[in-house]
């Protein structure tokens, strides 16, 4: 088919301006915070209740100690050192320390086990690991045989650490107090490392999600990070005073690109919750201006918003539903029809309703908000503009400096991910595969975990079209995408995002590649469900006991009832609507490998996990036997479901 191209020179004029800052270097960047906002805040960590603050002058003061003791001890230009832990000023600091050095930063998940951290940190070549506590030194260490290359591990909290004496170990206090030392002997050390590194020079080491495969390196310069984050600084107007929140997993290229790489172009703030039990009275006190989230946590957080309504008094939760409907319309008529979205009452409604639920979550203060990982379904895009927070989505390829495409504040759109940044070529290869040419893009193919084209384009592995306004359309990955055996295009993502709407879905995954039917398996929201069960006096002994009762399968049959009715009134998705399921006893989880460490299902993964289950929808059982912990004599039997079809009409859910 003949390719479209979207260049860049579509873009506004203004997308090309300078940001503040011009160097091309983390270490130049630093620098040049350090001269022109030195007193300003560059990081906050709540520790035992408490906000701490580390400026930009802090923050230079300890990368430079950590850069001498590190190239003290060895590391040098090239070195590779991993970073496991959550996000702390001093895991921050370590990485500046890295690129100081002109040393390459790799992080890595937090909750990855020891046997998922030996391939990572090999495939690195990893020679120092800065690690955050006690629970992930033990990680460390009980694979340490496996890793000939480790030759330090640098732990931030010392709790539990007193009585370990390996050799290899060493406090951060220590490292930092050593370099203090090292820095009264060689005084103006940071700026002679800072330009002895150049923009070529890589940075970072990511790892692909592993949705479909092993995971994979992906090399990053550091001029491929600071030169997107420089076109994104410059069109969302990214300032010094702005506040972004850090929570997702460091390992995550797009946690690192909002907490590191965007506050060291845009000389903004990072702010690092206590913990994830106190992140909504966190997010209360940080008020961050910038927040980022995958979909799976706006998916979390709407459960909490339904739960906390389905408990409220009977008026309250009659004023948040006609609020909320009359937003979601007006919503649509502006990002579908194009019409105004002005509402007489939503001065009432922002005051009963849309103003204390950001209030509640901590986003009375958001000026924008970010969804990325994965397509969201349009009505969860609805539903948080609906509440005021001006929520888009960005598309970010790894291999490609992660930021490619984004909405513009005055061009958001329902079904598409926005449009390519400035220096972001486009284009639909075959089987309408996306193809990208970026300034982020690395210069070397080999470090890619996906293929290029002869001519240089990379095969994002997401199907989908431009439209000619430049709007960029991701309907799928190109694996996923499949026929039923009539013919009609399978797209499991988009119905699994249209189940997870729903609050008291958790996730789902759906067959019907070269099926007759589409059926599913549904993962239930335990907390949401529970409440319900709660409420209609359901007793029940466990997670797995009230997923087998017949009222939660009519709980979750009704949810996919609703579901069919709005596919019968798509033409193109009124054959996919799902005939047959079954509730999993036992919740999807990345610890048991059906799950990426992202959140994202392993399709294949779970196609064998659960190949039995999948048999009996297709062959028209009643019930299953299935153990959750492998073949066994202790195998439950499983229900499976009929879900009703709908004929096509058209209707709509508001949340």
């Amino acid at each position: 088919m003949a390719s479209q191209k979207i260049r860049s020179a579509s873009q506004p004029a203004n997308e090309a301006a300078a940001v503040v800052t011009a160097a091309k270097t983390f270490p130049g960047l630093l620098l040049e915070h350090l001269e022109k906002r030195g007193d300003r805040p560059a990081i906050r960590e709540k520790k035992h209740g408490i906000w701490h603050t580390l400026t930009w002058r802090d923050l230079a003061d300890e990368t430079a100690a950590l850069a001498a003791a590190l190239s003290h001890h060895g590391v040098k230009r090239g070195t590779h050192i991993a970073m496991v832990g959550e996000n702390r000023p001093r895991l921050y600091a370590a990485i500046s320390a890295a690129h100081a050095l002109g040393a390459v930063a790799v992080p890595l998940y937090p909750d990855a086990t020891g046997e998922e951290l030996v391939p990572l940190i090999e495939a690195a070549g990893a020679s120092h690991v800065f690690v955050e506590n006690q629970e992930q030194t033990d990680k460390l260490l009980a694979v340490l045989p496996q890793l000939p290359t480790v030759r330090s591990i640098i732990y931030d909290a010392d709790r539990g650490m007193r009585h370990y004496r390996q050799s290899q170990l060493a406090s951060y206090a220590s490292v930092v107090e050593e370099g203090r030392g090292l820095l009264k002997k060689t005084p103006g050390l940071l700026p002679t490392l800072a330009v002895q590194v150049s923009g070529g020079d890589p940075a970072f080491v990511f790892f692909s999600s592993g949705s479909t495969g092993a995971p994979k390196p992906v090399v990053l310069s550091h001029a491929a990070l600071t030169e997107q984050a420089r076109a994104m600084t410059s069109v969302e107007s990214i300032r010094e005073t702005d506040v972004t929140v850090a929570y997702l997993p460091p390992g995550w290229v797009a946690q690192n690109l909002f907490s590191y790489v965007l506050p060291m172009v845009a000389g903004s703030c990072v702010c690092c919750p206590e913990s994830s039990e106190t992140m909504v009275t966190d997010m209360r006190e940080i008020g961050p201006s910038i927040f980022l989230a995958s979909p799976r946590v706006l998916d979390a957080l709407l459960t909490q918003i339904a739960t906390r309504i389905e408990d409220a008094s009977g008026l309250s939760r009659w004023l948040y539903r006609f609020f909320m409907k009359r937003a979601g319309q007006a919503v649509r008529n502006e990002l579908v029809h194009g019409k105004p979205s002005g509402d007489p009452l939503r001065w009432l409604g922002e005051v009963l309703v849309y103003a204390p639920i950001r209030d509640i979550f901590g986003f009375s203060r958001v000026r924008v908000a970010y969804t990325t990982g994965d397509t969201i379904d349009p009505e969860l895009m609805v539903f948080y503009r609906s509440l005021g927070i001006n929520l888009k989505q960005l598309y970010g390829v790894t291999e490609a400096g992660f930021l490619v495409a984004l909405h513009r504040n005055s061009d958001v759109r329902l079904d598409t991910v926005g449009t390519p940044l400035h220096g972001v070529e486009i284009k639909v290869g075959e089987d309408r595969e996306i193809l990208i040419r970026s300034p982020g893009l690395s210069g070397d193919p080999e470090s890619s975990s996906r293929p290029r084209t002869d001519d240089g384009w990379l095969r994002t592995g997401d199907r989908g079209h431009v439209s000619s306004d430049g709007h960029v359309h991701i309907l799928d990955s190109v694996s996923s995408v499949g026929k039923l055996r009539s013919g009609t295009l399978f797209t499991p993502r988009v119905i699994e995002n249209k189940l997870k709407f729903f609050p008291y879905i958790r996730e789902a995954v759906v067959f019907g590649d070269g099926r007759d039917t589409v059926c599913a398996l549904i993962d239930i929201d335990t907390l949401s469900v529970s409440r319900w069960a709660d409420r209609k006096s359901i007793s029940y002994t466990g997670n797995a006991d009230l997923a087998s009762r017949d009222e939660v399968y009519d709980l979750v049959g009704d949810c996919i009832t609703r579901l069919n009715r709005t596919l019968a009134g798509d033409e193109q998705m009124a054959a996919c609507q799902i005939a047959r399921f079954i509730i999993l006893p036992k919740e999807l989880s990345s610890d048991d490998g059906v799950l990426t460490r992202t959140g994202k299902p392993q399709r294949e993964v779970i196609a064998r996990k659960f190949k039995s289950l999948i048999d009996a929808m297709y062959a028209g059982k009643s019930d299953v036997p299935f153990d959750v912990d492998g073949p066994g004599p202790d195998a439950d039997l499983l229900k499976v479901r009929d879900a009703a079809a709908s004929a096509p009409a058209n209707t709509r859910r508001v949340a």
